[in-house]
């Protein structure tokens, strides 16, 4: 096990309903608990069943309390779009990292032309912290389906944070359905070499 244990480190995990926020999530809590840490997980679905933001919340370490990471503490934050990067920014503790998806969902009032998609979210958040940012439904979409941009996302955070002693094609077998299981792997894989 890594010296990791002995800290308490915390993962929030933002996108919009539908883009498998809450399943990468699951895989990650699954791999942390296998491999000792205690986890815990909090999630905020939102209107996520009309593309409203979604929120994961993971902490590991030695010993966790509370599911909740607040403001300003999150060790990283993994946007699955990228005005959720934005709108969660707050929660990133100094010296976090962000792993964003570079991919826009029109919000309502966007579509309704209302309001305007802000320009240069990912430059304005490298002048704020670490960003590693990059198109993980374009990676997806070539491994044959773009719904697994969330798997692709996941095994860039593993890579980020330094994960490697857990079997995480073990928990893709284990939390994803079988006729997914092979395509997943393949995104994790893809996102943890970028």
């Amino acid at each position: 096990m890594s010296e990791v244990k002995n800290i308490l480190l915390d993962i929030l995990l933002v996108g919009v309903g539908g883009q498998g926020t809450i399943l990468a999530s699951k895989i990650l809590t699954s791999g942390l608990i296998k491999a000792g840490y205690d986890v815990k997980m909090s999630e905020i679905h939102g209107m996520s069943q009309r593309g409203g933001s979604v929120s994961t919340q993971v902490r590991y370490g030695e010993k966790v309390y509370s599911p909740i990471v607040g403001k300003g503490s999150a060790d990283v934050i993994v946007a699955f779009e990228e005005m959720e990067a934005l709108r969660w920014l707050d929660h990133l503790k100094i010296g976090g990292k962000m792993v964003i998806n570079d991919y826009r969902i029109q919000p309502v009032p966007v579509n309704l032309g209302t309001a305007e998609y802000p320009e240069g979210i990912i430059d304005h958040l490298k002048e704020k912290c670490e960003v590693l940012a990059f198109k993980a439904a374009d990676v997806a979409t070539e491994l044959g389906n773009p719904k697994a941009m969330n798997v692709v996302l996941l095994g860039a955070l593993v890579k980020a944070m330094g994960l490697d002693e857990i079997d995480w094609d073990a928990e893709i077998e284990a939390n994803v359905k079988a006729k997914f299981i092979d395509l997943n792997k393949k995104a994790f894989h893809a996102g943890y070499s970028l």
